[in-house]
């Protein structure tokens, strides 16, 4: 298939495809003596895999080590492994974004308990010396 029919099927652009090329990605591809590019379907499977990949947070750097150039030659360790670390790597975040949001929480809580009395600007002093306190406890 062409390329302005493999960019319809697959929802990409022709310019996204041209860079996958380009990269590395979308090594099936066949040049015509006209110029033209040619694609087989599995085409279409390489695209939709880096689309799911990019959806689920890879990079390109990453999906290009996981896809093989040869649909028929997948590494089936190096693949298992790569999808391990990506969990690994977003338990970190979720972890890590747990943690702001307890600490914005905090920070909130502490704005919010700002007595009658006082105005913004002492009350940013006071928040300011319990976070002092906290950190070097």
């Amino acid at each position: 298939m062409k390329i302005g029919e493999l960019a319809k099927r697959s929802g990409q652009t022709q310019s996204r495809i041209r860079f996958y090329e380009r990269i590395g990605l979308l090594k099936l591809v066949d040049r015509r003596s006209n110029g033209y590019r040619t694609y087989p379907p599995e085409a279409l499977v390489v695209l939709n895999l880096i689309d799911t990949a990019q959806s689920a947070g890879f990079t390109l750097d990453e999906i290009r080590q996981m896809v093989p150039s040869d649909l028929d030659e997948w590494k089936h360790d190096g693949l298992l492994d790569a999808l391990r670390a990506k969990v690994a790597e977003i338990a970190a975040l979720e972890a890590k974004l747990k943690n702001s949001k307890a600490q914005i929480k905090r920070l909130i809580a502490e704005i919010e308990a700002k007595p009658d009395d006082m105005d913004c600007k002492d009350n940013a002093r006071r928040i300011m010396a319990n976070m002092l306190v906290e950190t070097t406890r």
